[in-house]
């Protein structure tokens, strides 16, 4: 069983496929100063709720990518849902690879980074797609403080992956865009989020009980849950920043 496939199963419950509530979902929006009839595009777009909440609040369009089989058809199914079929549109598509045929006033890759090889690189991919006075919407996780070796290890294969928020910004500064925003998770969505899926997980466990991927499962929920308990949840915190290029 692969990655996709565990967080497919994992997130089965979640409408928001990061650690962000509905509150800092719309707040994200608000501090965009969304437009109507501004076009975004959202990369590893999900089930699609930030780019439907967002067309039915302030009447924008676009674009959602994701490779996955199971959250595209729900993305879809949601912008329908929601009435805005006629202004958003998901394709399932490598969201590494988007077309580069529009320029949009919002490129957003939320929580995704791994697209573009890090957080820099995803800005890189991200550059082309953003019109000269548009916003890039980039979520990630960070540090609160420098971590120890085991902390970097347990969360992640490669310790430089994650900065703290100043490394983060320094990140950000070093490809001639400039932080204007952000939006920071608190430590309810963190627990909502990740330990939701525990539950998912164990009905899953519980309902598939000859599943060939079963013990991938089993290993996926008892090393997420270690690992989340041990190391991220009161080290790792994640954000939206929001991005212009530099002036």
């Amino acid at each position: 069983m692969n990655s996709l496939e565990q967080h497919e199963i994992a997130e089965a419950n979640h409408r928001i496929l990061n650690p962000f509530t509905e509150d800092k979902l719309m707040l994200l929006g608000e501090v965009c100063r969304l437009e109507p009839g501004q076009q975004q595009i959202d990369l590893c777009s999900g089930k699609g709720e930030l780019l439907c909440r967002w067309a039915q609040r302030w009447g924008t369009g676009g674009l959602g990518i994701d490779i996955s089989t199971v959250f595209v058809p729900l993305a879809q199914e949601r912008a329908r849902e929601l009435g805005v079929a006629d202004r958003v549109r998901f394709e399932r598509a490598d969201a590494s690879t988007p077309p580069r045929d529009t320029a949009y006033d919002v490129v957003s890759c939320i929580g995704a980074t791994w697209i573009g090889g890090g957080f820099t690189g995803t800005i890189e991919l991200m550059r082309p797609l953003v019109r000269p006075d548009g916003l890039l919407l980039v979520g990630e996780p960070f540090w609160y403080s420098e971590p120890t070796p085991a902390d970097a290890a347990a969360v992640s294969e490669s310790p430089e992956d994650f900065a703290t928020l100043p490394g983060t910004l320094d990140r950000i500064t070093s490809t001639g865009f400039e932080l204007v925003e952000m939006v920071l998770a608190d430590q309810d969505a963190w627990d909502r989020y990740s330990a939701a899926q525990w539950w998912t997980i164990e009905r899953w466990l519980r309902d598939n009980p000859s599943h060939p991927g079963r013990d991938d499962m089993r290993a996926f929920l008892v090393d997420g849950r270690r690992q989340y308990i041990e190391s991220r949840r009161d080290r790792l915190g994640w954000g939206v920043f929001v991005l212009r290029a530099a002036s």
